[in-house]
């Protein structure tokens, strides 16, 4: 059985743990998840003096108006032995022994920093019980000069927003002095616990009601029942106050007026500023019995959640030259898995390839200028020119060749400008697959050096097949298809006349209807080699780039990595700092919650 120390010690190291790593904000975290005790009451109610008398010593600012401007979460840890001392979150390495310096610390860091942000100090006393204590600013009901007319509505705010948590335990200050109805902490623990399960009465300045009246009615629980008994408190006065009164020495005297009281003597031994500490410790012991499946399920759940961001991000690499080169060659395959994956169809972007080639290249091919090229004015200029001083005899062999072979010069472009239409579709494939692969993300040095070493392979590729497709049009120009000039050569002219004789005269050489002949059929020849470059511009196409791509892209960057030295290697995994320090975060956060169930196990507490 777990007891009550080391139950509320081990929430307390686990609440420290959480603020340290900033993790003690926001719905779902441990330490919303954990019981605390949060201290509430107007200005002036004696909340100052409550929280002094249940530490034992004088440690907090005070004057007029309002001291307390932020949080202050006071965590408790009781010693079995030593000096007492004190530290602070924003200074861990330091330690107060002298309770005037936390008094200054506290008012300085306030003053530096004033807002919603907590401000965390603990506390190590053997004169102390295990707790955490939360410090809110005392409400107010009007803004005096200097103060924003907001003041009162952002107090409300910033008090309700803990106490609201269900986990919170309220302690409401109410002066004696003062009705309780007009009580401001009533009002407020009334409106987020109306069943009143998380609210503890704390009556003060007992000792200050006029003569002949007393608060019997409050703490028997006549004027407002609440579940938990009322306790009442005796400050220290102020000349006890200004004269250094120490605050072992105000218990005494707090326990000596109860117990002398006629009033309050029957309730002496459930008063005071002791009984009230151990009845909140008590009772926060309780709570985080209550509490420990759901924290231990939040728990599990939050490293779940932590372990499958760390995959994510990555695991920390080894120092050593072997395991960072194989990290590096891991990742290079995670990138051609997806970057082969684009363009097998798993991923978007391949199909563009195709498109390339099922609607460009014909577009282009279309729009060649063969009807300019090939126009009755330009035909015969060519035949022309090709004939010389000396007309041609039978056919204009030299004009033909000189017609198909500027026809076909034609087809270089649209054979070019596919080679770099695909060449554009995968290096944007290398962009894309390079930002989908997630172990990359946190190595730009490396995600840089990939890039360039298949953008460099890529233009290479593209090199073999622009040399490749031009090839294709200049052998079709080199050695024409003879046997389809030759079926030419036996169909009839449809210009002739049928019943001609051999006397008949032939037909102008140079004349319109021959040369539109020679025209059409070097167009009916040039439309053959477009319908054959048509298919086998798009093979040398993908022969040269796409299945080079998928074959090679990465194969050079592989040997050079390979003869890198380990400082060569640590540079290409050089990691975005801001990605180092979220991993970090994480890492540590999943060793916090990990040490935190592994104490509630070693806790025996059911």
């Amino acid at each position: 059985m777990a007891t009550m120390e080391s139950l509320i010690g081990l929430v307390n190291r686990i609440q420290r743990a959480c603020t340290v790593l900033g993790d003690h904000g926001g719905e779902g975290s441990l330490w919303e998840a954990l019981p605390s005790v949060a201290v509430v009451g107007g200005q002036s109610s004696g909340k100052s003096s409550v929280l002094e008398s249940i530490v034992g010593r004088d440690f907090l600012p005070r004057g007029s108006g309002i001291v307390t401007r932020r949080p202050l979460v006071l965590q408790l840890h009781k010693m079995e032995s030593g000096s007492e001392y004190a530290e602070f979150l924003h200074a861990p390495r330091r330690k107060y022994a002298d309770f005037a310096a936390v008094r200054k610390e506290i008012a300085d860091e306030t003053d530096r920093i004033t807002g919603k942000s907590k401000q965390i100090s603990n506390v190590y006393s053997p004169h102390v019980v295990n707790l955490t204590l939360i410090d809110l600013p005392g409400l107010t009901k009007v803004a005096v000069e200097g103060q924003p007319e907001s003041i009162v509505r952002d107090i409300e705010d910033m008090v309700r927003s803990y106490v609201e948590k269900p986990n919170c335990i309220i302690l409401a200050i109410s002066p004696a002095n003062q009705d309780i109805a007009t009580s401001d902490a009533i009002k407020l623990a009334r409106e987020v616990d109306p069943s009143g399960e998380r609210t503890f009465g704390v009556v003060t300045k007992l000792d200050l009601m006029d003569k002949g009246t007393n608060a019997l009615d409050v703490l028997e629980g006549r004027s407002y029942r609440l579940q938990h008994p009322w306790v009442g408190i005796v400050n220290r006065s102020q000349a006890d106050i200004n004269k250094n009164v120490d605050m072992i020495a105000a218990r005494r005297k707090e326990q000596e007026y109860f117990a002398n009281s006629p009033d309050y003597g029957h309730l002496a031994h459930k008063m005071g500023s002791e009984y009230l500490a151990k009845l909140l410790s008590k009772h926060l012991e309780s709570a985080i019995r209550a509490r420990i499946p759901s924290i231990v399920a939040l728990i599990n759940k939050t490293i779940d959640e932590l372990e499958a961001e760390l995959d994510r991000l990555g695991r920390p690499i080894g120092a050593d030259g072997g395991a960072q080169l194989y990290t590096i060659l891991e990742m290079c395959r995670a990138f051609d898995r997806i970057f082969k994956e684009h363009l097998d169809g798993g991923r978007p972007g391949g199909d563009r390839i195709y498109g390339v080639f099922d609607n460009q290249l014909p577009a282009a091919l279309k729009k060649l200028p063969f009807d300019r090229h090939l126009s009755l004015q330009n035909v015969r200029k060519v035949i022309s020119e090709a004939d010389g001083y000396q007309p041609h005899l039978i056919a204009p062999e030299q004009g033909y060749r000189r017609l198909i072979d500027s026809s076909l010069g034609y087809f270089k472009g649209p054979a070019e400008a596919s080679v770099d239409a695909v060449h554009f579709v995968l290096k944007e494939l290398v962009r894309k697959s390079i930002g989908e692969t997630e172990e990359l993300k946190r190595f730009p040095t490396l995600q840089s050096d990939i890039a360039a070493a298949a953008n460099e392979a890529l233009e290479r590729f593209r090199d073999d097949s622009r040399k490749t497709v031009l090839r294709l049009v200049e052998m079709e120009s080199a050695y024409l298809t003879v046997d389809f000039f030759r079926k030419l050569s036996h169909e009839p002219d449809k210009g002739s006349n049928p019943g001609s004789t051999p006397n008949t005269p032939a037909p102008d050489r140079y004349g319109d209807h021959h040369l539109r002949k020679i025209g059409s059929n070097v167009s009916a020849y040039v439309g053959m080699v477009c319908d054959t470059l048509k298919n086998t511009i798009p093979k040398a196409v993908v022969h040269c780039q796409v299945r080079e791509a998928k074959r090679s892209l990465l194969n050079y960057f592989y040997a050079q990595v390979g003869g890198r030295e380990k400082k060569q290697l640590s540079a290409m995994l050089d990691e975005d700092p801001t990605l180092m320090e979220k991993r970090n975060t994480i890492a540590k956060r999943l060793e916090l919650y990990k040490h935190a169930r592994d104490e509630i196990d070693s806790v025996g507490w059911k």
